[in-house]
């Protein structure tokens, strides 16, 4: 009898696999279907239908009831979605972003000169279909607890517009849930919207292992099906009684039914108190189902509300808006206001949430709203959870503000609470001091000392995470061997992941590349032809240049390497297509073209000097100029080249370099001219050989043009002498290639002389390719364009021929 029951049920519950959403008809007819099988079932002897509640358990397993392993509604509550994933696109605005021309954007979009950093892929959007085979997938150890839903308890306000997870029913004994049912099957279609919300209500009191078995039952399913029917039935205090029950029933969220609910409530939204509003939002939310139908009704209907909203609700809906990844631009600035207007009132763990909605809805507040959101936060940190520590830290990250005072107090808190932090927990403290160019070694070493001892509970992606941060903080491997090495292998152990989300392998051999570490089977994997061509399909993500960058890193870094590379058609593409953005963006800058400008005129020509990608995968420019063993500039420009070698001009270049006619000669009368011009009045002149650097007034502090050039006996000895006296090449065919490079402070650590990750890299690099590095720095070319052009001359003079001596 056992096996015609089963052999019975299985085509019968197929038909739930053709639900769809939205067509309320098509779900009762399909459940029709399965009532008029269980009316013939009826008559079948009594005894088999209670053996199905007392220990018979259906082998039939309907996915759409079924969260994975692990992945209940609680646990999905408790632990919410990764949020590194969504955060900063190029098209959410911040006030750092738009006041701060060399901010640094987390995309994986062409660099600009706002970000001459490589781009970080923080958002995802939809999964890549490739599915990772089940016999490879690695299974992550549960890492720290974190409650996501702390704020909630720091008021009893809150109890009206959420739902409290911690509060599940009495549980009731099975055999009142199989007298349930049997009452279900009785009344049947004559089951009015009381009694269905009842029989939901009733049921949701089950033990949390029998779910299951319940939401299997075929009277259950005629209990959905009788639900939808009276939709339009059940009063609005029904409906949340249904919608409350369904989370403890743990529906799962792609059921379609919840479909017709979502449509149902948002028609009914007109009708609800603000509060009804929200604490329907969070059932969604706990339910792990997105509707972005009712919020939008809410969000809508939130306007009407907004002198009426007090601390809980503006916090809860900040809560709503995160989990929904959005916040509509009208509401940005009430929410502003609200916001700090209750200020003095929020809790610490307040404080946090509000930090995470607003990151994971990529809300932008203006500078002085978020300055004084994180001095509040500053002023409770000693009080703050681990979680909602971090939240401020990720909110920072997508401001790209640097809060002093607030990266001050991470140097002391980190330390102290990283022992006790989780994966994810630290890999934000990294990734948040990366985007902010913050490096201080307390922090990366208490981070680098924890990591090791947490890889089982990483994911790929929080390895190359990892890698990348601390890679673009310059924190050598040296400094914490364990830390690299232990990230490198946990890559290892998890390659197919890499299957389904390429862009991470990507990133963290990219962050390893930046301190000279190369794990030469990660590099062969990630340049073999089938990546290569998994990562290009991404739609989503811009891998070509990433690709690009570790093929060109490979090429100079590793010459013995006989592993696959980039084929030569790629190559040339993305070259192709970051010269022209470059010449769009970068090369537009006013101290690039200066600089090309100077050096053309100090030089003598345009053929003496090169605006290109030296190296094409670094994705910049610089600009290049040779020397010969005289000190005489070569020509180095392929677009005048011919030019030059037919001038008679040749001669020309064997003159000493104080007396070409190459622009502006840097004589002895220069000299007096920029050491005596600002503090005397009148012409001073001395013999020649007096103009020394004494001729300037002590309170000068000896500073040349008051731009950080120091005005040594050297630098004068050097500016003065003609070519012959000063150090140059011994081998007469010998050529000085000089990159000059016009960096930013965006080249840097914050307040630091320590270069980022790839511009570490890139000096690197350069040198390997047989070129000098001259660097024009960002504080003293700033300040020498506003200055003559003599003094440009002078700058720059001392600047190439100091390389010289190096």
């Amino acid at each position: 009898m056992a096996a015609c029951v089963l052999c019975c049920l299985r085509p019968r519950l197929r038909y739930l696999s053709g639900l769809r959403k939205g067509f309320a008809h098509h779900v009762i007819g399909k459940i029709d279907i399965e009532l008029d099988e269980q009316d013939r079932r009826a008559d079948a002897p009594e005894h088999l239908d209670t053996s199905l509640h007392e220990g018979y358990r259906l082998h039939y397993s309907p996915s759409s009831y079924h969260h994975p392993v692990g992945k209940s509604f609680l646990s999905h509550s408790q632990n919410d979605v990764d949020d590194e994933e969504l955060c900063v696109t190029p098209l959410a605005p911040s006030f750092w972003q738009q006041s701060n021309r060399y901010s640094v954007s987390s995309s994986r979009h062409l660099s600009s000169s706002k970000n001459t950093l490589l781009d970080l892929a923080f958002n995802r959007g939809p999964e890549p279909k490739t599915q990772v085979p089940v016999h490879q997938r690695l299974p992550v150890s549960p890492d720290v607890k974190v409650d996501t839903r702390a704020f909630l308890k720091c008021r009893h306000d809150y109890s009206s517009v959420s739902f409290d997870l911690t509060q599940r029913p009495p549980p009731i004994k099975w055999e009142r849930v199989v007298q349930l049912l049997q009452k279900v099957a009785v009344l049947k279609g004559t089951m009015k919207p009381s009694d269905i919300c009842c029989f939901f209500a009733e049921l949701s009191h089950i033990d949390s292992d029998k779910v299951s078995l319940v939401k299997t039952d075929q009277r259950f399913i005629m209990l959905l099906r009788y639900s939808v029917e009276n939709l339009g039935l059940f009063s609005l205090c029904e409906l949340l009684d249904v919608l409350r029950s369904f989370v403890w029933l743990e529906m799962p969220k792609s059921h379609t039914v919840l479909g017709l609910y979502e449509a149902e409530l948002s028609r009914r939204a007109g009708e609800m108190t603000l509060d009804q509003l929200l604490f329907v939002a969070d059932l969604w939310r706990c339910i792990g189902r997105k509707v972005p139908q009712f919020l939008k009704r809410l969000y809508n209907l939130v306007n009407l509300y907004l002198g009426q909203v007090r601390l809980p609700e503006l916090v809860q809906l900040l809560y709503i808006m995160g989990e929904g990844r959005r916040c509509p631009k009208v509401l940005i600035q009430p929410i502003e206001q609200l916001l700090m207007r209750h200020l003095e009132q929020l809790h610490p763990e307040e404080i946090g949430a509000v930090c995470l909605g607003l990151f994971k809805s990529q809300t932008s507040l203006s500078e002085a709203a978020v300055n004084r959101f994180v001095d509040k936060a500053h002023s409770v940190v000693g009080d703050m959870r681990d979680f909602a520590m971090v939240n401020v830290l990720k909110y920072l990250r997508f401001s790209y503000l640097s809060h002093r005072v607030w990266m001050e107090a991470m140097t002391h808190e980190v330390p102290q609470r990283a022992h006790r932090m989780g994966v994810k927990g630290l890999m934000h403290v990294a990734l948040a001091c990366s985007a902010l160019h913050y490096r201080n070694d307390r922090i990366l070493i208490a981070i680098a000392e924890k990591i090791p001892s947490l890889v089982p509970h990483c994911r790929s992606k929080d390895s190359c995470k990892l890698l990348w941060a601390f890679g673009t903080l310059g924190f050598l491997p040296s400094q914490s061997p364990s830390f690299y090495q232990s990230l490198t292998e946990a890559l290892r152990q998890r390659k197919a992941e890499f299957l389904r989300y390429p862009e991470h392998l990507l990133t963290g051999l990219l962050g390893l590349a930046f301190v000279s570490q190369f794990p030469e089977d990660l590099i062969g994997l990630a340049l073999s032809p089938d990546f290569v061509s998994l990562a290009l399909k991404s739609t989503q993500l811009e891998l070509k240049k990433d690709l690009f960058t570790l093929d060109g890193a490979v090429a100079l870094e590793l010459p013995q390497w006989t592993g696959p590379r980039l084929s030569c058609e790629l190559r040339e593409e993305v070259k192709e297509m970051l010269w022209k953005f470059l010449q769009s963006d970068v090369c537009q800058k006013l101290e690039v073209k200066e600089a090309e400008a100077a050096l053309q005129e100090l030089l003598g020509g345009e053929e003496f000097v090169c605006k290109r990608m030296i190296l094409p995968h670094m994705r910049s420019i610089d600009l290049e100029v040779h020397l010969d063993y005289t000190g005489q500039p070569v020509p180095v420009n392929p677009e005048f080249q011919t030019a030059v070698q037919n001038s008679s001009s040749k001669s020309a270049s064997k003159q000493p370099w104080g007396r070409m006619n190459i622009g502006v000669g840097v004589t002895d009368d220069l000299i007096a001219q920029l050491t005596n011009a600002k503090n005397h009045a009148a012409p001073m002149s001395p013999p020649p050989e007096v103009q020394t650097p004494s001729v300037v007034e002590p309170d000068e502090g000896e500073i040349l043009f008051n731009t950080g050039l120091n005005l040594t006996s050297a630098i004068t000895e050097m500016v003065t002498s003609p070519s012959s006296r000063r150090s140059a090449p011994r081998d007469a065919d010998a050529i000085v290639k000089l990159a000059i490079q016009v960096s930013s402070r965006n080249h840097y650590c914050h307040q630091s002389q320590q270069l980022l990750g790839l511009h570490a890299m890139k000096r690197r690099q350069l040198r390997l390719a047989g070129y000098k590095v001259v660097e024009l720095c960002y504080h003293e070319w700033i300040s020498m364009l506003r200055k003559s052009r003599a003094e440009k001359m002078a700058y720059l003079h001392c600047k190439l021929y100091n390389s010289l001596e190096g």
